[in-house]
């Protein structure tokens, strides 16, 4: 198994994305920040903070495709909901500096292949038991929906780089470092964007089939308006 230097100079295994891990990566620092209460109605139930059994296990999977299904028709609030959570706080910034944003290998492929567009997000979202993750997501436009495919199918190897989230201090938070095992890609817009989505426990517990969920939700999310 060969290994790489992450963007925050750690040493890590390079695996395939998607399904390679058992077990996510579990965040550095969590942030002093609980889930106000009230809000939806009826309360959140905290999906992903229990044990995963078999059923828990098949509730996060129709839970899942509930909220792809809200996600790619435009309704975050309801795609989350779905997922048992609420969104708390968001911020959202826009350019197309992908090549000074990215590293690794994603950083070479920008070399040759530009991109047009940048769209980077950085959300929380919680329960009502207090239990509350930090998702990361990037839209990436290319000219071609080949360049987008060929872009895609570099960044679902575990290891071959990133583009860098807006980071967790954007929102007040300390130290999440994303380990790229909770992750979803999803190409949209004719197939000429790329969407990519990574999640972490920021306070409480999460299990791992549950974050990886909510990435694989907001990687249906649709482009920001420009």
């Amino acid at each position: 198994m060969g290994f790489y230097t992450d963007g925050q100079g750690r040493k890590r295994p390079i695996t395939p994305k998607k399904g390679g891990a058992a077990a996510a990566i579990v965040v550095g620092a969590v942030l002093a920040m609980g889930v106000a209460g009230g809000g939806a109605g009826g309360g959140l139930s905290p999906l992903g903070g229990g044990g995963s059994g078999g059923s828990a296990g098949q509730a996060v999977k129709a839970r899942k495709a509930e909220g792809q299904r809200s996600a790619r028709e435009g309704n975050a609030a309801e795609a989350w909901r779905r997922m048992g959570v609420r969104e708390l706080k968001q911020v959202l910034r826009q350019d197309a500096a992908c090549l000074a944003a990215s590293h690794g290998r994603v950083q070479e492929f920008f070399l040759h292949t530009p991109c047009t567009s940048l769209d980077r997000v950085m959300l929380t979202v919680g329960d009502d038991a207090g239990n509350v993750a930090v998702v990361s997501v990037v839209w990436v436009g290319f000219r071609t929906g080949g360049d987008a495919r060929e872009f895609q199918r570099l960044m679902d190897v575990h290891g071959s780089g990133d583009i860098r989230p807006l980071g967790a201090g954007v929102l007040g938070l300390a130290d999440v470092v994303f380990s790229g095992h909770n992750y979803g890609s999803d190409r949209k817009n004719g197939g000429k964007v790329l969407t990519v989505a990574e999640a972490e426990t920021a306070a409480g517990r999460h299990d791992p089939e549950f974050l990886d969920a909510l990435a694989e939700v907001a990687a249906y999310l649709p482009t920001p308006p420009r």
